[in-house]
C-alpha cells in the first residue's frame, strides 16, 4: 500500500455539472490542522505574563517549555565570537556563499523614491524608509534553522534597519545556550544583540520590551521569522502592538509534473519538505499515473535510507499530503493556483512557460534542477514564505518587508492655489467646512 494518498480531480464538473472552482480545488487538497484559534487562550496568558512580569516571566516560561532555566537571557559577546571561531569551515563557507547571493538579490530589491510633479509648485514624493528596530525570530525546535538567521538578517541590513535584535530558543543540550551554529551565523553577519528566548515569550518580549537589573530589551517596531503554533499565535495576538511579517504555519511543497518528470527527483523533493515537521504538507499534482507509481516506489526506497523516518512518514501519510491527478496541465495549473503553496516546483515540459502563468505561490522553482532545498540555502531567494494558502495575498520576506512608505507633500502657494477651489468644494461635500477653511485662510487678504 502506498504511503501517500491519491486524489482524483480529473472529472471536470461537480455534482451540479458545473466546472470546478478554485474553492472546490482548495477543499479537495486540504492542509494540516493548524488551529491558531485553539492556541489563543494559552498564548494570551503567556504574553500577558511577559507584559506584566517581564524578564522573570521569560525565565520561568523558558524553564517550562524548553526544559532549561536561563538566568542571563542575553547572549554574551564572547559566546558569539567563540561560536564563529569553532564553526566547521565547510559550514562557514556555505553560509558565506548563501549570504553573498542573498545580499545580491536583496540589493536589487531596494526601491528608490518616486517623485511626481503635478504642476508648478506641486510635488509628491513617495519615500521608502527603513523600519527603525526589528526583532528577528529563529526557531530551534526539531532543527536549528541557521539558514533562517540569514533570511531574516540580510534583507533587514540591506534595507538599512539600524537596530537588529535576534532571539532563538535556549537549548538544553547546550546548557541553555542558543545553538552554536545559530550564534556563529549571527557573528558572521555582525548581529550582536542576541537572546536565548523561544516561542511566544520571545515575540512578547520584542513587542512590549522588558527590563530588570540584568538586561534591558527595547521594544521593536517589527517582528519577523517563522515558528511553531505558539509563535504564530503570539504574532496574531500582538499584531498592532508590533508589526509582523506573516503568520507562517507548517511548511508545504506542491509539485506540478507531467510524464517528463524524473520520479527520483520528485520523491526527493517531497521528502525534503516532509523532513521539517510531521505537519508538513507534500502535494504532487500530475497528469501521469505512471509517474505517480514511480514516485511511490521512490518514496519507499528513499525514506528507508534517510534519517528522520518517523517524521517523514507521518507527514507524507497525513491528510495534508497527497498525489492529485488532473486531466491536463491546464487543470493542474488551476489546482496549484488555488492551493497557493508556500513552495511550488514545476517539473513539466516547457517548465518556464507554465511557471510564468502561476499567480499564487510563495516561491516558484522551475525545472528539475531548482529544488526547494536550493531556495532554503543558496539560491539567493528568501525562504521565509507565506503558508496555508496565504500566497494568494501575501509575499515572502524581502527588503520591502523592512521598509515603509511615506508620502512627502511639497506644494508652493501657486501649487495650492491651483486646486484650492476643489479642496473647498470637496470638504463641503463631506460637511467638513474646517477642512476647506484651512485652505481658504491662506488666500484671504
Amino acid at each position: 500500500m502506498a504511503l501517500i494518498r491519491r486524489i482524483d480531480l480529473r472529472p471536470v464538473v461537480d455534482a451540479a455539472d458545473a466546472p470546478l472552482s478554485a474553492a472546490d480545488y482548495r477543499a479537495a487538497v486540504p492542509r494540516a490542522d493548524f488551529d491558531v484559534e485553539a492556541a489563543v487562550p494559552a498564548v494570551h496568558a503567556i504574553c500577558e505574563d511577559v507584559r506584566v512580569r517581564g524578564v522573570e516571566a521569560i525565565r520561568e516560561l523558558g524553564e517550562r517549555f524548553d526544559g532549561v532555566r536561563v538566568d542571563d537571557i542575553r547572549v554574551a559577546p564572547e559566546a558569539l565570537t567563540t561560536a564563529l571561531e569553532q564553526l566547521d569551515p565547510k559550514i562557514r563557507a556555505g553560509l558565506e556563499e548563501s549570504i553573498r547571493r542573498l545580499r545580491a538579490t536583496c540589493a536589487n530589491e531596494l526601491e528608490t523614491d518616486a517623485v511626481t510633479d503635478l504642476g508648478p509648485g506641486a510635488r509628491v514624493t513617495h519615500r521608502k524608509v527603513p523600519v527603525g528596530r526589528v526583532g528577528l525570530y529563529v526557531p530551534g525546535g526539531l532543527a536549528p534553522l541557521v539558514s533562517s538567521v540569514l533570511m531574516n538578517v540580510v534583507p533587514a541590513q540591506i534595507a538599512g534597519v539600524e537596530s537588529i535584535a535576534l532571539s532563538s530558543p535556549p537549548q538544553k543540550e547546550f546548557g541553555g545556550a542558543v545553538h552554536p551554529t545559530i550564534l556563529a551565523a549571527c557573528a558572521l553577519l555582525g548581529v550582536e544583540e542576541v537572546y536565548a528566548v523561544g516561542g511566544a515569550q520571545a515575540i512578547a518580549m520584542f513587542a512590549y520590551g522588558v527590563e530588570d537589573d540584568t538586561v534591558k530589551v527595547d521594544k521593536v517596531d517589527l517582528v519577523t521569522g517563522p515558528g511553531n503554533i505558539y509563535t504564530v499565535t503570539a504574532k496574531r495576538l500582538l499584531k498592532g502592538q508590533v508589526g509582523i511579517d506573516s503568520e507562517a504555519g507548517p511548511t508545504e511543497i506542491a509539485i506540478l509534473a507531467d510524464d517528463t518528470a524524473d520520479a527520483a527527483f520528485v520523491a526527493a523533493d517531497l521528502i525534503s519538505q516532509a523532513e521539517h515537521d510531521p505537519l508538513a504538507a507534500a502535494v504532487l499534482v500530475t497528469t501521469s499515473e505512471t509517474l505517480a507509481d514511480d514516485v511511490d516506489a521512490e518514496i519507499e526506497k528513499q525514506v528507508a535510507a534517510t534519517k528522520h523516518v518517523e517524521r517523514i512518514r507521518t507527514s507524507l501519510g497525513g491528510p495534508q499530503s497527497g498525489i492529485v491527478f488532473v486531466r491536463d496541465l491546464e487543470q493542474g495549473l488551476a489546482v496549484v493556483d488555488a492551493y497557493a503553496a508556500e513552495h511550488l516546483e514545476i517539473h513539466t515540459e516547457d517548465a518556464s512557460s507554465w511557471a510564468a502563468r502561476v499567480r499564487n505561490a510563495g516561491a516558484i522553482f522551475v525545472g528539475p534542477y531548482a529544488p526547494v532545498s536550493l531556495g532554503d540555502y543558496c539560491a539567493g531567494s528568501n525562504h521565509v514564505l507565506p503558508t496555508a494558502g496565504c500566497a494568494c495575498h501575501s509575499s515572502g520576506l524581502s527588503v520591502r518587508a523592512f521598509t515603509k512608505s511615506v508620502h512627502v507633500v511639497d506644494y508652493s502657494r501657486e501649487g495650492l492655489a491651483d486646486v484650492a477651489d476643489h479642496v473647498v468644494t470637496l470638504a463641503g461635500a463631506e460637511d467638513l467646512p474646517g477642512h476647506g477653511a484651512a485652505v481658504s485662510v491662506r488666500f484671504s487678504e
